[in-house]
Formats: structure tokens, sequence, C-alpha cells
């Protein structure tokens, strides 16, 4: 049986955002990640971030046409609808009609806070998403100037039961020394539930994961590698899982 492997966060669908501009590049990119072993991607296109706005149905269009493509090409990968929704003030407003859980799980959504600050309304927005059965994940808190200060505050939205992405880049270091040193210290405190690419360009920004997959095995172990993996499939299967307790950073 051949082994699943998932990527959860990542820039797929071509001419909708700052991935792949046409059918060829996004097809080149997919290549990129069945190349290095990924077997799933669920695309996450940007919504509400100030420059991209994307409806639910182009995305599944887009989502079905690659497939098509893929299959009739022998490309053994599967492509599944998502978002990564900019966290926005109104966003419980438009959570079942507008926005995209991830593989269709109706639970998963990922979301993005912005680079310099995390918004008052954060932590009751997602208060209110878990009542209504959605659980936000927090994608690259590594690149929030604010976390990467006080690591504190992200500390306190997992322990109230967000979870968190961080980007494969970060943990190769692809992204700089500084990024990978604080991506390891969340993984160490158990602030890091998912490992995702982020991919959008098979050669400028291409699919690392399997090489942060191996850097954690070396400086986590191999528990954490599949413990990861394994919430990714929870994500995949649309059902819920025990997380390691958060360790307060200090």
């Amino acid at each position: 049986m051949a082994t699943i492997v998932i990527d959860i966060h990542n820039h797929i669908l071509p001419g909708i955002d700052d991935g792949p501009q046409t059918e060829d590049e996004a097809i080149e990119l997919v290549k990129n990640a069945a190349a290095v072993g990924i077997t799933h991607i669920i695309a996450t296109p940007h919504h509400r971030n100030g420059k991209f706005n994307n409806n639910t149905s182009n995305i599944q269009y887009l989502v079905n046409k690659l497939n098509q493509q893929l299959s009739s090409q022998g490309i053994p990968v599967t492509i599944l609808e998502g978002m990564e929704i900019q966290l926005y003030e109104n966003l419980l407003n438009e959570l079942t009609d507008s926005l995209l859980p991830l593989a269709g799980s109706k639970k998963y959504m990922l979301i993005e806070l912005p680079k310099n600050h995390i918004p008052h309304f954060t932590a009751p927005i997602f208060f209110e998403m878990q009542l209504r059965g959605y659980i936000p994940i927090i994608a690259h808190p590594e690149r929030n100037s604010i976390i990467r200060s006080d690591p504190g505050q992200l500390f306190e939205l997992v322990n109230r039961g967000a979870l968190v992405q961080v980007n494969a880049s970060s943990i190769t270091g692809a992204n700089g020394r500084a990024k990978r040193k604080f991506a390891l210290k969340l993984c160490k405190n158990h602030l890091v539930h998912f490992i995702a690419s982020d991919a959008h360009h098979y050669k400028k920004r291409p699919f690392l994961l399997q090489s942060a997959y191996a850097r954690l095995q070396r400086k986590m172990s191999p528990d954490f590698v599949e413990y990861v993996k394994q919430n990714a499939q929870h994500v995949l299967s649309g059902t819920e899982f025990h997380s390691l307790p958060p360790i307060h950073p200090k």
C-alpha cells in the first residue's frame, strides 16, 4: 500500500493568486510535489488578503480541472480544495457561505494572520469558530513579527484550541537562520501541529516538505515527524485528534 503524504498549504491553482500563472506552470509544480513523494495536495489560494479574493465555486472548478489533467498525464497526485483566509473582522458572517474548509472537511480552516500584528478580534473569532464546529489552523506564525517577539501569544491561542502550521522552508532554513531557529523552538514547545510547503513555483518556491521532515527527524524525533504527518491525515479525513500539550515558551 502506497504511503500517503499530504500537503495542507500551497498555491497550486493557476491564475488566481501569486502561485502559478498558467496551467503548464501548475502541472510543473505538481510534478515537483510528486517527485518528492507527495500524494495529496490541499490547494489553498489566498482569500481576503487585500489583493486576492477567490470564490468557492471557481476554486472547486479549478481543482476538478487540474485533477482531470493530472489523471490524463498519469501524475499520481490528488488535488483537494481549500483556502488560505486572511483573518478579517467579518469572517464569521461569511463562514458557511463564502469560505472553504480544507479538503471538504467541514472542520479545518487555514487562517493567515497579518505579518506585523495580531488583530484584537483574533481570539474572539477563533472561539466562535470553534463553537460552530470549526478548527482554525494558523498559517506560518513564524512570519508574524509580534509572535516572534512574544511567542507566548501563540501559546495562548493554541491553549484555547487553535492549531498551527509552520512552513517547510522555515524548518529547512530556506527562509533564513532566524526563522529556522524560531520554527524549531515552536516545535519543541509543542506549538506546531502541521508542516506544509506553502509552495508557489516549481523553481522559486518548490515543495520542501520531505526535506523539512528529514531535518525534524534529526532535530526532534521520528515520533514528532509521524505526529505531524498523522495530523495532516486527520485534516484529510475531517477527523479530530489529540494534540501534544503546549508548553509555554520562556
